[in-house]
């Protein structure tokens, strides 16, 4: 026996479905057609971090890319994401359960029963529902895809940054051992010089305090190694104190950049740098979700089905066969505006998802202008550095040598050290600065590594 109905929730005309229209994605975002500050000049590095030269750098980077947890929890939720675009593909395809019941009364066998069946479903989608969902579904797992892309890319620049601080405090560290020799060499002197009654007291403490001083650096320096050691232990997934990174050639210096891929246009980095392309995203699934909200003011038709066999009793059970097959049309009629008050906040979030992708773009944006006007001011400023020094370090050589004479006093000497070791110390920290703005400029243009969708 097959028994078949078709049940009609509401019956009226459709012309409320006629007023949706698919929420817009295609908004231009203007970008400048170049970058205000001057681009260095581009490398043969594929990798923007090889432009250092660095064979230790390099091993670190790769190290990161395939062992840093925020990568690898971006990877899982990639995974996730993956999964529920599948669950969201399956639902458009029919479903089918299988059902079985049995009764055993106790006084008699005449209350025995058992059936076995199966249910179905079906849904056409005339809505547009679950293709609206499956392209929401798209668009998570693209946005987790970016997302994987961008954790490359912070961790990348980050383990860079850290390295040359590492570098940064090993130069640091090189030239407190050479200021605390000029200076111990420059106590010793005023120390015979008192000791033979050519100097005062007062010379012999002044030169110590600033022995001392230099001295007291050196705990704020390893401070700072340590702490730079430690984060990038943890970049790479590895536990922070027994972490040192491996000696390189130069270890007492700051590694020189030599060009790194080409840095393309501003409109380029909508295309190349992955947390744009992540906002992007975000976009294209609030649209969807503006779709799946407005499904629900369009008719809905569900095909349930079932099969059944048995007669109600336990020996009977392939004496019967029973098919079903029904339609079920759903029409939203009155809801007190509750489904239109949806669809607004669905569109709403949209254009907020928008107004972020935007953003997104022009902070991007800001980054590199920013590492433009970083790589220039310490580009200039080591040129001056270098020149205080080769002053500073003559300035030194004739004060020695008139104090030595008579003819200048412990306190020009003092002075022209102190000179001669702060500009020492800026040049450092300043080539330290140059090498992450070239870090800072190829992490903000997104720079290729292989590893963009």
């Amino acid at each position: 026996m097959i028994r078949v109905g078709i049940f009609v929730a509401a019956a009226g005309a459709l012309s409320a479905c006629a007023s949706l229209d698919p929420y817009p994605v295609d908004r231009p975002v203007t970008a400048p057609p170049v970058y205000a500050g001057d681009l260095p000049p581009s490398g043969v590095a594929a990798n923007w971090w090889e432009g250092f030269g660095d064979p230790v750098l390099d091993t670190l980077v790769q190290q990161g890319l395939d062992a840093n947890l925020d990568i690898a929890i971006a990877r899982d939720r990639l995974r996730a994401a993956d999964a529920l675009l599948q669950a969201e593909r399956a639902d458009r395809m029919p479903r089918f359960d299988g059902a079985a019941d049995a009764t055993i009364g106790l006084g008699t066998s005449d209350s025995d029963s058992a059936s076995v069946g199966l249910l179905g479903s079906f849904d056409p989608d005339i809505s547009g529902r679950l293709a609206a969902e499956i392209r929401a579904a798209a668009a998570d797992y693209a946005q987790a895809e970016y997302i994987v892309a961008d954790q490359r890319r912070l961790v990348a620049a980050a383990i860079a940054a850290q390295y040359i601080e590492y570098r940064r405090t090993g130069a640091q560290l090189e030239l407190l051992a050479q200021s605390t020799d000029l200076q111990e060499r420059t106590l010793r002197i005023v120390t015979l010089r008192f000791e033979a009654g050519l100097a005062a007291n007062l010379d012999v403490r002044r030169a110590a305090a600033d022995l001392a001083q230099t001295r007291a650096r050196r705990g704020l320096i390893e401070i700072a190694r340590a702490g730079a050691a430690n984060r990038l232990a943890i970049l790479l997934g590895q536990a922070a104190g027994p972490f040192a990174p491996p000696p390189a050639p130069g270890e007492k210096t700051i590694p020189d950049f030599a060009g790194g891929p080409p840095a393309g246009t501003p409109a380029d980095l909508l295309r190349r740098r992955a947390d744009v392309l992540a906002a992007e995203a975000a976009l294209l699934r609030a649209a969807a979700g503006v779709g799946i909200e407005q499904a629900d003011l369009r008719p809905s038709l569900t095909i349930p089905a079932s099969v059944a066999l048995g007669d109600g009793s336990i020996g009977g059970i392939l004496d019967e066969f029973i098919a079903s097959v029904g339609a079920v049309l759903d029409l939203p009629l009155f809801d007190g505006g509750r489904r239109r008050a949806e669809v607004a906040a669905a569109e709403a979030e949209a254009d907020a998802r928008f107004g972020e992708y935007r953003l997104t773009f022009l902070e991007a944006l800001g980054e590199v202008e920013n590492a433009l006007v970083a790589l220039d001011a310490n580009g200039q400023r080591i040129n001056a550095l270098r020149e205080a020094i080769e002053q500073s370090e003559a300035a030194l050589e004739q004060s020695d040598a008139l104090y030595r004479e008579g003819l200048a006093t412990l306190f020009d000497v003092l002075d022209a050290q102190r000179q001669l070791i702060a500009s020492r110390q800026s040049l450092i920290d300043s080539e330290a600065a140059l090498a992450t703005a070239f870090v800072s400029f190829h992490a903000a243009i997104g720079g290729p590594d292989g590893q963009l969708p």
